[in-house]
């Protein structure tokens, strides 16, 4: 299994919203904001090379970013566009677009699963997966809860990002299909919105998390630390206090989505709570 990171970022939120009822006292330490309170952040993505049970090979893209596909007034919001696509991540990456077989969507907010579609033509007049052959994965419960959107997460879940998924034939719900490989475990959290996924991968003896949106920062980490984004922040902190838990006491690996200098680290149980660790490009680790 050979894993590498896609960067598509940087992009803007505010930094407020990214720490919740922490103080910018505290938070602004090691996230500064600029004079608008935005803070930067990346957009990363994991690339995954590894086989299937029957030994065939499989190579799975987990997030999309945002992509490049809304105007200029929605695109201006969060300091977009940046100069980097996801199709020129995966080429830079040593592959084609048809090489990608599948596309883990942790979940449908516009930052991760944006860039899983692309305008067809130059006129802008058609939508279409950007990996054509790639089954793209969801949890039936997440998608339903961007089909009929509640009033918090109108805004994120774009349906011109999601619906060419459905009409293409080329989504499948992940708790009603085998994912089929393995080494790769998908785990679910309701915190941050409904069934968010995350994959759990072992390679090399190691235990990689990808964060997704449960700790999407290396700032986020200690558990108060928890987004004003999260539909329900009280459970985003018992799902963090779970699985850091379990980081600590398996040594795994966690990978940030969002952290823009900081691609993964370990973490240590201290006085305060847990803590990282070590951290450092995931290349370092693997």
């Amino acid at each position: 299994m050979h894993i590498k990171t896609l960067d598509t970022g940087p992009f803007k939120l505010d930094g407020g919203a990214m720490f919740g009822v922490v103080p910018k006292t505290l938070w602004q330490r090691t996230n500064p904001a600029d004079d608008r309170n935005l803070c930067e952040w990346a957009l990363r993505n994991l690339l995954i090379e590894t086989t299937d049970a029957s030994g065939k090979p499989r190579l799975l893209l987990v997030d999309t970013g945002v992509g490049d596909k809304q105007d200029a007034k929605f695109m201006g919001f969060y300091d977009l566009p940046n100069g980097k696509t996801l199709p020129d991540a995966v080429q830079q990456a040593g592959y084609t677009l048809s090489d990608v077989t599948d596309v883990l969507l942790t979940h449908l907010h516009f930052d991760h699963a944006g860039g899983a579609v692309r305008w067809a033509d130059a006129g802008r007049t058609r939508l279409e997966p950007t990996f054509p052959r790639a089954t793209y994965w969801s949890h039936s419960q997440q998608w339903a809860w961007a089909m009929q959107p509640n009033p918090r997460e109108r805004a994120t879940y774009l349906r011109e990002n999601i619906m060419p998924l459905h009409e293409s034939g080329q989504l499948r719900f992940s708790d009603q299909h085998e994912l089929g490989i393995p080494g790769i475990e998908l785990l679910y959290v309701d915190g941050h919105t409904e069934k968010m996924l995350m994959p759990k991968i072992e390679t090399n003896g190691q235990t990689l998390l990808f964060c997704a949106d449960l700790i999407p920062s290396a700032s986020h980490v200690p558990v108060p630390y928890v987004m004003g984004y999260d539909v329900r922040p009280l459970l985003t902190m018992d799902e963090k206090t779970q699985y850091l838990t379990r980081a600590v006491q398996e040594n795994w690996l966690l990978v940030f989505d969002h952290d823009p200098t900081c691609e993964a680290a370990t973490v240590e149980q201290t006085e305060k709570g847990v803590r990282v660790k070590e951290k450092g490009p995931l290349a370092e680790f693997i």
